[in-house]
């Protein structure tokens, strides 16, 4: 018998690396995952070490490769990258190492400079070339901050000595030794760089972010050549062929492929797309056009919204508060309640993202009386999960005038089932949750599979999953009536706090 065809997928979220290795009939055949740094220089500030990101990403590669080695014999056809999409690195073409820390998409420090390109009338234009918001979330204005920053770097980068990408791009840069500077659309579209319109970048954008088009990649098909991984590397040697931003992965590993259809990710935060199909949805509720996929691979579109702050804030109670021990003990703790207690929590640590766009707000508790427990604050921690959910999927039935019949979860807190069952309850819809709820890395698979020839269609690759688990609503109208009416206090609340600290 010879051996198994498999992709390697690469999963390079914001606080770890996943690197599972997937074969043709879906199975898992090896896994590995590590954590790395968080740096935070300053209030508001979040950077990573991309170096450090190389050399975790390559040692949990291999650590998956040798478990499937152990399991079965294994030929690995090709290499899918998923990636955290608005972090961003500035590299130096020649020595190929880091010139700077890696600014992170939750990194609040370029609030200014967003302010500073509203009041000069730029936000129109912004939101019609590039589907976007002019925030510190998007990777624009990090570059713009860091060559206003430091002028020597703006020197070396409009001479041609440095290159720049998402962290898709780095990795693809270290894995193929410097050979390919690329990225594809999807992740492309999230840097307020890109043209939705043209497939292109801007040099409109370009020029009103201050930032040198020599720095920027080559844009992709996300299910096509992205070079190959060097064997000195990973210990195999094989074409990377496919690459998405992480949330356009989880939406294709899903097999949102086709308008109308949702998935949300619940991880660090949390990302909604709803599919629009082969046209541009302009939101008018705060949400975010972005590009997608279709069943091939090739360029689609869907509307997102982002909540900057989900499982966070599961790890900011277990890490900074020290109330559980671990993160999958929230279940267990939410369940032991009959209800929160009229006890809100509104986790806006880098502020608020859709549909409120709000980077200035904080994060807030309400409701808390001398009977206010541990468990309380857990389960409403977890709630807030689900209210902001809600909160983006109206906006997004609004723009898009499609009711959502189902909601697909995937990301490691969607395997809470007491948060799935809520998050069913309050929408009054199915959730319905995969077999591997790690839909970013398999997505990635996917992508790369479909270009290596591993699955013939999008349609067989969907097939080798297994069978989902549905959660369906039980709860009273009465009921969710009041506690998003609750939750709407609290967000009214944290908002009008920091309004009357800013004098806005």
């Amino acid at each position: 018998m010879g051996a198994t065809p498999a992709i390697l997928s690469l999963d390079q979220g914001t606080t770890g690396t996943t690197a599972m290795v997937v074969s043709r009939d879906g199975r898992v055949l090896g896994r590995a995952y590590s954590e790395f740094t968080q740096h935070f220089p300053q209030g508001g500030w979040v950077e990573h070490d991309a170096q450090e990101i190389q050399e975790v990403t390559i040692r949990v590669a291999r650590g998956a490769l040798e478990e499937a080695r152990n399991l079965e014999p294994h030929r690995v056809q090709g290499i899918g990258i998923t990636n955290q999409r608005e972090t961003i690195v500035v590299w130096d073409r020649e020595t190929g190492r880091p010139v700077h820390r890696a600014i992170v998409w939750q990194d609040r420090r370029t609030a200014s400079i967003c302010r500073e390109l509203k009041k000069g009338g730029h936000e129109q234009e912004v939101r019609e070339r590039t589907g976007l918001l002019l925030d510190p979330y998007f990777s624009g204005t990090k570059l713009t901050w860091l060559f206003r920053e430091k002028p020597e770097l703006r020197r070396r980068a409009e001479a041609g000595e440095l290159a720049c990408g998402t962290i898709d791009s780095w990795l693809i840069h270290c894995l193929t030794g410097g050979a390919v500077h690329a990225t594809d659309p999807t992740n492309a579209s999230r840097t307020l760089l890109y043209d939705l319109h043209r497939h292109a970048w801007s040099p409109e954008m370009a020029g009103i972010l201050e930032v040198p088009e020599r720095l920027l990649p080559e844009v992709r098909p996300s299910s096509g050549d992205f070079g190959v991984a060097l064997g000195e590397h990973l210990g195999v040697e094989a074409p990377i062929g496919g690459v998405a931003g992480d949330q356009q992965a989880a939406l294709f590993g899903q097999g949102c492929w086709k308008e109308g259809l949702a998935k949300n990710t619940y991880g660090t935060g949390a990302f909604l797309l709803l599919h629009t199909g082969q046209d541009p949805v302009m939101s008018e509720h705060g949400l975010l056009t972005t590009v997608a996929c279709d069943a091939q691979g090739k360029t689609a579109y869907a509307l997102e919204g982002s909540i900057f702050v989900a499982g966070a804030a599961i790890q900011w109670l277990r890490d900074q508060l020290g109330i559980l021990a671990e993160a999958p003990d929230s279940e267990a703790m939410a369940r032991s309640l009959e209800g929160n207690a009229g006890v809100y929590f509104v986790p806006a640590f880098v502020g608020l993202g859709a549909p409120h766009w709000d980077p200035e707000v904080r994060g807030a508790l309400f409701g808390l009386t001398r009977g206010t427990a541990d468990t309380h604050l857990v389960r409403a921690a977890l709630e807030a999960m689900a209210y902001s959910t809600e909160d983006v999927l109206r906006a997004q039935e609004a723009d898009s005038e499609v009711e959502a019949r189902e909601l697909r979860a995937d990301g490691g807190a969607a395997e809470n089932d007491w948060l799935m069952q809520f998050q069913a309850d309050l929408l009054g819809i199915p959730v319905r949750r995969p077999a591997l709820v790690e839909t970013t890395a398999l997505g990635a698979a996917g992508l790369a599979g479909l270009h290596t020839g591993l699955w013939s269609s999008g349609e067989e690759f969907l097939a080798a999953q297994g069978e989902p688990r549905i959660f369906r609503p039980h709860m009273s109208e009465a009921q969710r009536t009041r506690l998003r009416t609750g939750w709407r206090r609290a967000v009214d609340a944290a908002r009008a706090f920091t309004a009357s600290e800013t004098g806005d």
